[in-house]
C-alpha cells in the first residue's frame, strides 16, 4: 500500500532529525537540539507504538515471531528505554549511540518489509529512495565539511596577519578569530551525524538490494575514515582541549583526505559508481 510507504518514510525522516539534535546536545550540550531531539523520538515511538498494536489487535500476532518482526519489536523496546533514560539521566552519549543502535535496527526491519510484504514496486522504490537519500546526505555532510575546511582555512590566514602584525584592511573583513573557530567547529558537528546516516543507509541498502558488496572496497573504507578522522577532530577538540591554530591545522588536513577519498578512491572503487 502507498500508505506504508509513507508511514515508514515518515519514521525514517523523523529518526534521522532527532538523530542530529542528540548529536548536536552530546557535542554543544546544547538543550534546544536535545528537546526538539526527545519530542521528535517520541513521534516515532508513538508511530511505531500504533504499529505494534495494529500486529496484536488485528492481525492477532505479536511481533517477536520472526526475525525481522524481533527487530521491529527490538528497536521499539531501545527507543522506549532512551525516552525513560532522556528523563531519568543526562547521560548524552549513551542516548546518542543507543539512538543510532535503534535507528539502524529500525531502518533493517523498514527495508526488509519493503521488500517481502509491500507491493514489488513500492518496496523497489522504498529501497532505491534509501540509496538515493544515502548519497544525498553523504554530499550533504561533505558540503558541511567543506564549509568548515573554509572556516579554518580563513582562520589561519587571519593568524598569520595578525601574528605578523600586518594591517591590510581586508584581511579584518574575514572576521573574529574565536568566531571562525567556533564556525568551523560548528559545521563538522552537523556533518558527522549526516555522514554517520549516510554510511548506515548506504550499508542497509546494499545489503536489502542484495548488491555485491565490498567491505574491502577502497571507496567504503575511505568513507569510514572519512569520519572516523572528523570523529577524531571532535575527540581532539573536546575532550583535549585543542583549539585556535592546532585544531584549524588538523581541520585542513582532515579535509584533505575526504578529497582523497571523494577523487582517487572513487576511481579505485569497484562498487561504487565511477
Amino acid at each position: 500500500m502507498d500508505e506504508a510507504k509513507w508511514f515508514y518514510e515518515i519514521i525514517i525522516i523523523t529518526y534521522g532529525l532527532s538523530l542530529v539534535g542528540y548529536f548536536l546536545d552530546f557535542v554543544q550540550h546544547n538543550r534546544k537540539a536535545n528537546s526538539i531531539a526527545f519530542w521528535l523520538l517520541c513521534m516515532v515511538w508513538l508511530l511505531q507504538t500504533a504499529f505494534l498494536l495494529k500486529q496484536v489487535f488485528i492481525t492477532n500476532s505479536f511481533p517477536v515471531l520472526t526475525l525481522y518482526d524481533g527487530l521491529s519489536f527490538y528497536a521499539w523496546v531501545l527507543i522506549s528505554f532512551s525516552l525513560i533514560l532522556s528523563k531519568l539521566f543526562r547521560i548524552q552519549f549513551m542516548l546518542f549511540f543507543t539512538n543510532l543502535l535503534g535507528f539502524f535496527i529500525l531502518l533493517l526491519y523498514i527495508s526488509a518489509r519493503a521488500k517481502e510484504q509491500m507491493q514489488v514496486q513500492q518496496g523497489v522504490e522504498l529501497v532505491h529512495e534509501i540509496l538515493i537519500v544515502h548519497i544525498s546526505l553523504a554530499f550533504v555532510s561533505y558540503g558541511f565539511f567543506t564549509i568548515s575546511f573554509l572556516f579554518s582555512i580563513m582562520y589561519l590566514v587571519q593568524y598569520k596577519f595578525l601574528k605578523e602584525k600586518k594591517g591590510f584592511r581586508w584581511v579584518w573583513r574575514l572576521g573574529d578569530l574565536k568566531q571562525l573557530e567556533a564556525f568551523s567547529f560548528k559545521a563538522v558537528t552537523l556533518g558527522v551525524p549526516l555522514l554517520t546516516i549516510a554510511i548506515i543507509l548506504g550499508v542497509v541498502w546494499a545489503y536489502m538490494a542484495n548488491a555485491e558488496f565490498y567491505w574491502f572496497d577502497l571507496k567504503t573504507i575511505g568513507s569510514i575514515l572519512v569520519l572516523f578522522v572528523y570523529i577524531i577532530y571532535l575527540l581532539l577538540r573536546l575532550g583535549k582541549g585543542y583549539l585556535g591554530k592546532a585544531i584549524s591545522i588538523y581541520n585542513s588536513a582532515a579535509f584533505l583526505f575526504l578529497l582523497i577519498n571523494f577523487f582517487l578512491f572513487s576511481i579505485w572503487s569497484n562498487f561504487h559508481l565511477q
